[in-house]
C-alpha cells in the first residue's frame, strides 16, 4: 500500500518540473502568491475550458461574461463585503507573529508560544486607488469575488441576449484577498483564480435547481478526477441569514484544507441589494404569466487553483521505480509525446519531427530525445503525459510507431497515420 502524498511532494514536483513557480523568487517571493510555469499554464487551461465548454455547451441557457477586476466601489458596500468581510486577527506580543483568531485553539502563539493580543477585527478586501493627482484619487478595491460582475451585468445580459428564466451566467476571473495567514500552497493565496454560475430562478423553483446544479458539479468533478471516491459534500450548519442551505463539494484526501467549490442557496439577496444601492429595477416580468419579482439565485462557486491543486494530488502516484501523474488526459499538459529512439541516427529524428509537427496542430504534443527511451518514459509519467511515441527502424520499413500508455506502460504498434485517431478514441 503507497504512503499518502505530501504537500511537500508536489511543491517539489510542481516547481522542478514547470507546473508552480513562487511569485517574484528572485526577490524572495511574496507571501500568498504564485506563478504558473509552462506545464501549469497548459494544464489550467485545458481545466479551464474543459469547465467552460461543458457550462456553456453542454447546458442550455448559459451564457459568460468576463467582468472587470475593479468595479465602482459602491458595490462592494451593496454585497456587505466593506462591513462584513473581516477575519479576526491576532498579534503574538513577543514574536509579533499574526493568526487568523479562527486558527487559534489554546490562546498561544503557534510559532512560540507567547501570549496574543485580543482579536482585531482586518477587513480582507485589498483597497487600490485610481487617478493621477494625489489628493484627488478615489479608493477603490480589488474584487474580493468574481460574482459579483456577474450580478452588475445581470441586467444587461436579460435585455441584450433575451433570455428567459430560468437561465446562467457563468464566469472564469481572478479574485483577490489580503488574507492574514496565506499558506499551504495554491490552497489559500493572495491573488487567485474562481469559476462561477449564478443560475437565475423563480422563487418557487429554488430546491429544484439547487439540489440540481449540486448534483451536476458532483458529477463533473468525479468525470475529472482519478480518484472520484476522494470527493464528497460538506454540509454547512451555519449559514448565512438568506441561505436555506450550503454545501461543500471537497477533496476529502488533501492533507490540507479540503473545500474546492461551494454550492450556495444565495436567494434574492443580492439582486435587491444592488437595486436597493444602485437604484436600479432588477425584477424580471414573466412574458407569458404577467408576474413580476426578484429572481433568486443559485451559485456553484469554485477555486481553480485550488481544483488544479486536488488534482495533483489526486493524480500523484508512486511506484517502485517510477512518479507517474495518472491525470485524466483532457487535463494532461501535453497528450503525446514523441521521441526518435537514438538522436543521433538523423532518418530517425526525420520522421519522428514529421510527426510531432503533424500532431501538434491538433494536439499538445512534447518532444524529447535526451538520455536513453527509458528515462525519456519515466521524465514523461511524471509530469502526466498519457501517451509516448517511439519512432524506430521499424517505423522507416513499415511505417509504424510504438505507443506506450502511461498508466498501464504497455506498449503497441500502430500505423503513423492512425497515432491521431488512437489518441482522441481513449
Amino acid at each position: 500500500m503507497s504512503t499518502p502524498t505530501t504537500l511537500e511532494e508536489i511543491v517539489s514536483l510542481a516547481k522542478r518540473r514547470g507546473f508552480i513557480f513562487p511569485g517574484s523568487e528572485i526577490y524572495g517571493g511574496l507571501q500568498g502568491f504564485y506563478d504558473f510555469g509552462p506545464l501549469g499554464v497548459e494544464m489550467k487551461n485545458n481545466l479551464k475550458g474543459l469547465w467552460w465548454d461543458w457550462m456553456t455547451k453542454k447546458h442550455d441557457n448559459i451564457v459568460g461574461i468576463d467582468g472587470a477586476i475593479i468595479t465602482n466601489p459602491k458595490v462592494w458596500e451593496a454585497s456587505g463585503h466593506i462591513k462584513s468581510f473581516v477575519d479576526p486577527l491576532v498579534e503574538c506580543k513577543k514574536c509579533h507573529h499574526r493568526f487568523k483568531a479562527d486558527d487559534i485553539n489554546d490562546d498561544k502563539c503557534l510559532d512560540c508560544g507567547g501570549p496574543l493580543t485580543e482579536p482585531k477585527m482586518f477587513n480582507t478586501l485589498v483597497p487600490t486607488e485610481l487617478g493621477v493627482i494625489r489628493d484627488e484619487k478615489t479608493e477603490a478595491y480589488l474584487r474580493g469575488e468574481a460574482c459579483q460582475t456577474i450580478y452588475l451585468n445581470y441586467k444587461n445580459v436579460l435585455d441584450s441576449i433575451h433570455l428567459k428564466i430560468p437561465f446562467g451566467i457563468c464566469q472564469i476571473g481572478k479574485a483577490f484577498r489580503n488574507e492574514v495567514t496565506p499558506g499551504n500552497f495554491l490552497f489559500r493565496q493572495r491573488e487567485f483564480e474562481q469559476w462561477d454560475l449564478q443560475w437565475f430562478c423563480h422563487p418557487s423553483e429554488m430546491e429544484r435547481w439547487f439540489e440540481y446544479w449540486k448534483e451536476e458539479r458532483m458529477n463533473w468533478y468525479k468525470s475529472i478526477f482519478t480518484h472520484a471516491e476522494n470527493l464528497g459534500f460538506y454540509k454547512h450548519e451555519k449559514l448565512a441569514h438568506y441561505a436555506k442551505k450550503a454545501f461543500d463539494i471537497e477533496y476529502t484526501a488533501s492533507p490540507v484544507g479540503k473545500e474546492m467549490e461551494g454550492i450556495h442557496w444565495r436567494g434574492d439577496w443580492d439582486l435587491s441589494r444592488h437595486s436597493e444601492y444602485s437604484g436600479q429595477d432588477l425584477s424580471y416580468t414573466d412574458p407569458e404569466t404577467k408576474e413580476k419579482f426578484v429572481p433568486n439565485i443559485v451559485e456553484t462557486s469554485g477555486g481553480v487553483d485550488r481544483a488544479f491543486l486536488f488534482l495533483l494530488l489526486d493524480a500523484y502516484t508512486k511506484e517502485e521505480d517510477r512518479v507517474v501523474l495518472k491525470l485524466n488526459p483532457k487535463i494532461a499538459p501535453y497528450k503525446v509525446a514523441v521521441f526518435p529512439l537514438l538522436k543521433n541516427k538523423p532518418e530517425l529524428v526525420v520522421e519522428a519531427k514529421k510527426i510531432y509537427s503533424d500532431l501538434r496542430k491538433e494536439v499538445s504534443v512534447a518532444w524529447d530525445d535526451r538520455g536513453n527511451i527509458g528515462k525519456r518514459y519515466y521524465s514523461q509519467d511524471e509530469i502526466g503525459t498519457p501517451y509516448c511515441v517511439t519512432v524506430d527502424f521499424q517505423t522507416l520499413e513499415d511505417k509504424t510507431v510504438t505507443i506506450r500508455d502511461r498508466d498501464t506502460m504497455q506498449q503497441e504498434r500502430i500505423a503513423m497515420d492512425k497515432i491521431l485517431e488512437y489518441i482522441k478514441n481513449k
